[in-house]
């Protein structure tokens, strides 16, 4: 199973605020690439968003379900991406500090083939791929929450980072 943490500079309801709206999924989802629909129950448990990952013209069209949704707390879905197979998705959230919080994200195959390979293998793929979600993520969550925070942002700092080296 793999799993990452991202520090990030909003509140857990900023983070929830991100996950609630079914619409920003392929924002902040590394390969989901567009939304076709989201259920009016989003983000209840059984609702769905429907939509495609890869890149054009290899998109394929599926869906994720909500299993769990216990804000500001925890949220686990079940994302399907056939061929590949269905990955359980669990993100945890906790306060740190007033304008701060910590996010954990663990996924792992649950079935079709993607089940087949190596355990080492596997979360050192969903590694680099699960970093780069907790980095969008950030962007989006930290983005609604700029009115509360103190420190800076992972956009400001990125920024303050490429005017110091341009």
């Amino acid at each position: 199973m793999s799993r990452n943490v991202r520090v990030l500079k909003c509140s857990p309801a900023d983070v929830f605020a991100v996950l609630g709206n079914g619409w920003l999924y392929p924002s902040w989802v590394v390969g989901a690439s567009r939304m076709r629909d989201v259920d009016e129950s989003w983000p209840r448990p059984h609702s769905r968003l429907h939509h495609s990952f890869g890149v054009w013209p290899v998109l394929i069209d599926d869906k994720t379900e909500s299993l769990e949704w216990d804000p500001p707390r925890r949220a686990v879905m079940k994302a399907r991406g056939w061929p590949v197979g269905e990955a359980r998705v669990t993100l945890d959230v906790k306060p740190r500090g007033a304008d701060g919080c910590i996010v954990r994200i663990q996924e792992e195959a649950v079935s079709g083939p993607a089940t087949l390979v190596p355990a080492p293998l596997m979360d050192v793929m969903l590694h680099w791929r699960n970093t780069e979600t907790l980095h969008r993520l950030a962007y989006l969550a930290e983005g609604i929450g700029r009115g509360s925070a103190s420190e800076l942002s992972t956009a400001e700092r990125e920024s303050l980072g490429a005017a110091a080296d341009g």
